[in-house]
């Protein structure tokens, strides 16, 4: 049911238009997890080597989102975690700029390394739109105000995950697109960003994924591709029509890359398909299976592809031949996707221990080992040359 009043508040793709410097989604600018800033920062502890480190009031595995002068994080609290949080903080000095509250109206069941703020909001210029693993969705602008709030499971009452819902709402063209495959009412759905109205809704399989969506232009049409269990499917980002399917192109959390006109799934480890105007290839260029995923997805950058091991396996592969390059023990579990700007590509692990190393060396260069001695599962963000982390306890502004 679409809520204009305040029942329930208790307190990139290529067809956005953001600066460079933004970090707007899940993973970045069109969800490569790349970043164009230079002089990033490649060594820091809890104690030094940051501009700034701001509290936050609970946990989280969302990652920061930032755009402009602005950095949106999302948490929940409470001892059934029905309390969801949204939090916005300027991007250069960490001042605390306003936080907002929601009370859930889903279930918040999850699996215990899990919480309701695990889908990771998106931002534009307006504001911020925060969907939370309770079916809570809710668009805010820049300043705070509430512009709309839904509550998905009012609407669709069978919606339900006992292990918990990760998948990240994404923008295009003007249209929220959000993810809900479920064991109940799956769909996906393009929402008005100024109302929070439907403007199409596609039933889905039902069955329980995590993927974030992908977003390509083919011509003068905008494809959504959405990977789930049973293949990978694009949808027409105007009107939510299928376009063509995968179904060798499944998955269920970590999420593929799109890099011209090359699609890097983490299928087989991770295999490389050539993108047409028709879709995917059916069999892939190469495939390499020592690149070991699990949770985290795999980053193209560079003319390289790295992974790393939900255990903690690294590996590099070229990415044109598909030749392992190496491969490399991290210290650590990892939940977190790998980012990567300014020859770097940071590996952040549960403990809050970031290993970077050199995206141009032939074999493993290690840049530094950065601990912060709080546990994270969120993403990190790169923008305005500073590595944005959000820990456990608190957001942090690594750089200069």
């Amino acid at each position: 049911m679409l809520r204009y009043l305040l029942p329930a508040f208790l307190a990139l793709t290529p067809a956005l238009t953001l600066r460079a410097a933004d970090w707007p989604q899940f993973r970045g600018p069109n969800a490569t997890g790349v970043s164009a800033d230079k002089n990033l920062p490649s060594e820091w502890s809890k104690d030094k080597g940051q501009k700034w480190k701001m509290p936050l009031p609970a946990r989280g595995l969302s990652s920061p989102v930032v755009v402009g002068d602005r950095v949106y994080v999302t948490c929940a609290s409470g001892i059934r975690g029905d309390r969801l949080h949204v939090l916005c903080f300027d991007a250069d000095t960490g001042k605390h700029l306003w936080h907002r509250q929601l009370q859930a109206t889903g279930s918040t069941a999850c699996h215990q390394k899990s919480n309701m703020a695990a889908n990771t909001p998106v931002a534009d210029e307006d504001g911020v739109y925060a969907l939370f693993g309770t079916g809570d969705l809710a668009a805010f602008d820049k300043d705070g105000t509430l512009r709309w709030y839904r509550s998905l499971v009012t609407d669709y009452p069978t919606i339900t995950n006992a292990v918990g819902m990760a998948a990240s709402p994404v923008l295009v063209a003007g249209k929220l697109i959000v993810p809900m495959d479920n064991a109940g009412e799956s769909f996906l759905a393009a929402v008005d960003t100024k109302y929070g109205k439907n403007v199409w809704k596609t039933e889905r399989p039902r069955d329980i994924n995590w993927t974030t969506p992908l977003v390509r232009q083919v011509g003068s049409t905008t494809e959504v591709l959405f990977a789930g269990p049973k293949g990978l499917t694009a949808y027409d980002a105007a009107t939510g029509t299928d376009r063509w399917a995968f179904k060798g192109g499944g998955g269920s959390i970590p999420v593929g890359v799109i890099d011209g006109d090359a699609l890097y799934l983490p299928v087989g480890g991770v295999s490389k398909f050539k993108l047409d105007a028709k879709g995917v290839t059916e069999k892939p260029e190469w495939a390499a299976k020592e690149m070991a995923t699990g949770y985290p997805s795999p980053l193209v950058y560079g003319g390289r592809v790295f992974t790393v091991g939900s255990q903690g396996l690294m590996a590099c592969t070229d990415a044109k031949t598909g030749k392992v390059l190496y491969t490399e023990r991290l210290k650590g579990v990892f939940s977190a996707s790998p980012v990567a700007g300014d020859g770097k590509v940071y590996f952040l692990n549960e403990t809050g221990a970031c290993t970077v190393v050199s995206a141009k060396a032939d074999e493993y260069e290690l840049l530094g080992v950065n601990e912060l001695g709080e546990g994270s599962m969120g993403t990190p963000a790169i923008a305005h040359g500073r590595v944005y982390i959000r820990t456990d306890k608190a957001l942090y502004a690594i750089g200069k």
